[in-house]
């Protein structure tokens, strides 16, 4: 199986080019951004080695499935998708904050439950929680956004007092989050699954603020299987989760969490392949669909190809 590591384009009337952990972005003109979503995968803040066949597709056709679905909710930065790995979209000024919002004490407000902590983010939690159960209603933990390192949780009222985002905007910001979960919660319910938590990334052109970056992926969001959730609760089982954790598990049961020292083990050709089927299958669960394999021979000249007659379209228009 091929796959696409890393990418060397040099696009018409290109202007910068910013390689992320897994994405590679094209400033094309000072106008658009050309989002390549590669098959890299990272883990523990650390870009693994190998890269995952069909990984790439699977985040970028998910991602572009949840945008089109709640465009009438809030705008967002999509204005073509011209390749299964690729998104062009407007270049839109970020806004420093991601909107994490959680239906369920899962992930980091568990642990930070389970340490005694009764407020995350400034948000209040009830005492008699445990572990995946579904809090009162949806409460929303914003993280800062790191330029480096990791993102750190911010309450709402340090947001305001340091002028990270005004009022007005912070408020709409809240909005759009609740209605973006709500409608997600809908659609992973059709899919026989429970949104458990996800973020939201926003920016914003002149006074008209979008919806940037992915949504509702496996990478950005953590699912339930909502069959047999109950039952798991009340007997205090593991819940089964759709989500990227499979890879961390593997990494731990291998003595690897991104820590000085540690070494990431061998990704065998088999390892590869079970990480590549597990993505298709997040894919067709997620959305329903089944995964198409795009037969091209060669996956970066077709990239190219369909991205350089994509921008200029766009250019032209």
């Amino acid at each position: 199986m091929k796959a696409i590591k890393e990418t060397h384009f040099n696009f018409p009337k290109q202007t910068h080019f910013y390689k992320g952990k897994v994405r590679d972005v094209y400033t094309i003109d000072n106008q658009l951004l050309a989002m390549v979503v590669t098959d890299r995968i990272s883990a523990f803040d650390v870009v693994l080695p190998e890269a995952i066949p069909f990984k790439g597709q699977v985040l970028n056709q998910i991602a572009a499935k949840f945008l089109a679905a709640t465009q009438d909710i809030v705008p967002n930065w999509v204005m073509a998708v011209p390749d299964e790995m690729v998104t062009i979209g407007r270049i839109c000024e970020p806004f420093k904050v991601e909107m994490v919002i959680r239906g369920y004490l899962a992930g980091h407000a568990a642990r930070e439950y389970s340490a005694g902590r009764r407020s995350i983010c400034g948000v209040s939690l009830p005492d008699g929680l445990k572990e995946n159960d579904k809090l009162p209603q949806p409460i929303i933990t914003p993280t800062t956004k790191a330029s480096f390192g990791h993102d750190e949780d911010i309450s709402k009222t340090d947001i305001l007092a340091k002028g990270i985002v005004s009022l007005v905007d912070y408020e709409k910001l809240e909005t759009f989050t609740h209605a973006l979960y709500q409608r997600g919660t809908e659609m992973a319910a059709v899919s026989g699954l429970i949104l458990v938590d996800t973020k939201y990334e926003f920016g914003k052109v002149g006074d008209t603020i979008y919806l940037i970056d992915e949504i509702h992926t496996p990478d950005s969001s953590r699912y339930f299987y909502a069959d047999g959730y109950a039952n798991r609760q009340e007997n205090d089982e593991p819940q089964k989760q759709l989500s990227k954790e499979f890879v961390r598990k593997w990494l731990i049961e291998n003595n690897f969490q991104g820590k000085d020292g540690q070494v990431v083990p061998e990704m065998t050709n088999e390892i590869v392949e079970s990480i590549s089927e597990r993505y298709i299958e997040l894919y067709e669960q997620i959305t329903g669909e089944r995964f198409i394999k795009n037969p091209s021979s060669s996956i970066s000249a077709r990239i190219e190809e369909n991205t350089k007659n994509s921008i200029s379209d766009l250019l032209s228009r």
